[in-house]
């Protein structure tokens, strides 16, 4: 068994998350648009934080439906600032309110998987980094996709969370060379079926 990507450390839900999430291709529309929700939470925090309190995010977003978040106002943001069990950013609450609105508008003209997937023509983008010194903050790519994001009404998603987010999404694999869940992230990058 080769050597797992050192970021994920040694904690069982880290470790977990690794193995059997991050990396492989995510098409789910609402799923993809939850995951870059959560990473742009994590700005300013570590990934294991906004990990330990998925469940607790999704249980007060009410599992991530963006028809229903793109209707919620002041009272909805007072009621997320009183929960311990999330992050309590007013500027992210009200972001994520905000990206609903967005998400809800490229679903219509396209949908929101792919709005996201067409920058890989549906397939991900295969590196090979052997260290982790090797993996980018942030790609052109991640820049115009960004840059995109934003033009359409998103916040929350400079270059860098959304480099974060293509990697957790599988649209890039950067798990690395030695690692015994890249082969399984190749794979199942053949391409969107």
């Amino acid at each position: 068994m080769g050597e797992r990507c050192g970021w994920c450390g040694s904690d069982p839900i880290y470790v977990d998350y690794h193995d059997t999430e991050w990396g492989l291709p995510e098409y789910d529309a609402r799923a993809l648009w939850e995951k870059l929700i959560l990473d742009g939470f994590q700005a300013g925090l570590s990934w294991i934080t906004i990990l330990k309190k998925r469940d607790n995010f999704r249980a007060a977003f009410e599992g991530f439906d963006p028809q229903t978040i793109a209707n919620w106002g002041d009272e909805d943001i007072a009621r997320l600032l009183e929960n311990p069990g999330i992050v309590r950013s007013r500027a992210k609450i009200a972001a994520t309110i905000g990206n609903a609105r967005a998400y809800l508008r490229i679903a219509e003209r396209q949908g929101f998987d792919d709005f996201l997937w067409r920058y890989v023509d549906g397939i991900p983008l295969q590196n090979a980094p052997r260290t982790l010194g090797d993996v980018p903050a942030f790609t052109p790519l991640s820049e115009q996709i960004s840059k995109d994001l934003k033009k359409a009404g998103f916040r929350f998603c400079g270059p860098t969370i959304t480099y974060a987010f293509m990697q957790a999404v599988g649209m890039v694999n950067d798990h690395l060379l030695t690692c015994p869940a890249r082969e399984r992230a190749v794979q199942l990058g053949a391409g969107r079926t």
